[in-house]
């Protein structure tokens, strides 16, 4: 079945199967952001850590809604907190719905809770393995390269990575086009690129490094990419 992968910018990405998974919505305030928060639809929400714009809208879009988010164990604690319906996780454990199945994976980076002060522990980051309509796409979340990619490929084997390019806070290109090599993966996705001026990135360089090794799709905001 086809899967429909549409980037609302920064690291926000829409999945559409037979369910509607939100990653990471950061829209409001977000100026790459094709609709508004409001406007959003979906299932079930996933968050790989605290930080403003990962976190962004999940808990209003998550209460309008009615749906959960799910995310580490101590950020869901927030999340519940704030009364929304959350679902805490960790690392190697797999969420099965009805639907599809969530998994969440280590990532390297930092996970305060930036709308708490960095006051409250927002847990490690993570990224997710996503299975759905026979389908399997990694989130990476923001994340540095670290050699159990070569692990998450090897035990989750997804077709499509969404990788964030931008450095100074994760990944660079070149060092992105290793993570898809050690990954396996047949299709890459840039995310949490060219938002703001410190992560200015031309996601044509990540294309060159991976050519006739990955294909490399640049995503337009509001755009679907079909997975077939």
């Amino acid at each position: 079945m086809t899967v429909k992968i549409t980037w609302l910018g920064h690291s926000t990405f829409l999945i559409e199967g037979s369910e509607r998974i939100l990653v990471d919505p950061f829209i409001t305030g977000n100026p790459t952001a094709p609709i508004k928060a409001e406007d959003v639809e979906c299932d079930v929400i996933c968050v790989t850590h605290g930080h403003a714009d990962h976190l962004g809208d999940a808990i209003p879009i998550a209460k309008r809604l009615g749906v959960p988010v799910v995310a580490i164990y101590e950020l869901a604690q927030y999340i519940s907190g704030r009364g929304a319906e959350a679902v805490g996780m960790n690392f190697g454990g797999t969420l099965h719905r009805e639907k599809s199945s969530i998994t969440m994976v280590p990532a390297f980076h930092s996970s305060g809770i930036t709308e708490a002060g960095f006051k409250i522990d927002g847990g490690l980051p993570g990224g997710f393995g996503i299975s759905m309509d026979g389908h399997t796409i990694y989130h990476a979340g923001d994340t540095s390269l670290f050699s159990d990619m070569k692990l998450i490929g090897e035990l989750h084997k997804p077709e499509v990575a969404m990788l964030p390019i931008g450095d100074l806070y994760t990944m660079n290109p070149y060092t992105a086009s290793i993570a898809a090599e050690w990954l396996g993966v047949k299709t890459i996705i840039p995310m949490h690129y060219n938002t703001w001026p410190p992560i200015k990135q031309d996601p044509e360089d990540l294309r060159r490094m991976l050519e006739g090794k990955a294909d490399v799709i640049i995503p337009i905001p509001g755009h679907p990419i079909a997975i077939e």
